[in-house]
């Protein structure tokens, strides 16, 4: 029997974790972490939870805001961890933070974190409906509820550039 492709999914389904060590092709000429590959990993990190999720093709249609708080070295462990915050019509909102760890000095610090919104699509690019999301802890339930404050500021934000640029 096949288990409905849009029944709602507890945020556990989505959560994912993704690893990649630092290495010099990764890195600027001071030996740091470039801004641009650590958005790469975040992007890879949003969509592993957005396809646990829909079980669908997703593309990226927008990611908020980034600071990124400390530097990362060449030799660090980047440790990238992602799940569902909430799903709407056909697009949902993943959360993924990032932390570096040495090994040589056994530290972990956070160096970014990124709301992602993704879409569900088919192989033509026309959009598709996702399941809902269940959220099952407190910190799950807030998460949910921010979502929902973030996707309607986005969505003026949006409007307000769309206005502008006629």
């Amino acid at each position: 029997m096949t288990q409905d492709p849009l029944q709602p999914r507890p945020v556990r389904d989505s959560q994912s974790e993704m690893n990649e060590i630092v290495l010099p092709n990764d890195a600027n000429p001071l030996g740091a972490l470039l801004g641009g590959r650590l958005m790469h990993w975040i992007d890879l990190a949003g969509a592993l939870a957005a396809h646990r999720h829909s079980r669908q093709y997703t593309v990226t249609a927008s990611i908020d805001h980034m600071d990124f708080l400390v530097p990362v070295a060449v030799g660090d462990l980047v440790i990238l961890r992602s799940s569902v915050n909430r799903a709407f019509r056909t697009s949902m909102e993943v959360g993924v933070k990032a932390w570096v760890e040495s090994y040589i000095h056994d530290t972990r610090k956070h160096v970014s974190s990124a709301y992602l919104t993704f879409v569900a699509v088919d192989a033509a690019g026309h959009h598709l409906q996702v399941p809902a999301v269940i959220p099952e802890t407190d910190d799950e339930r807030r998460r949910y509820e921010d979502a929902g404050r973030r996707r309607e500021h986005r969505r003026a934000e949006f409007e307000r550039h769309r206005r502008n640029a006629r």
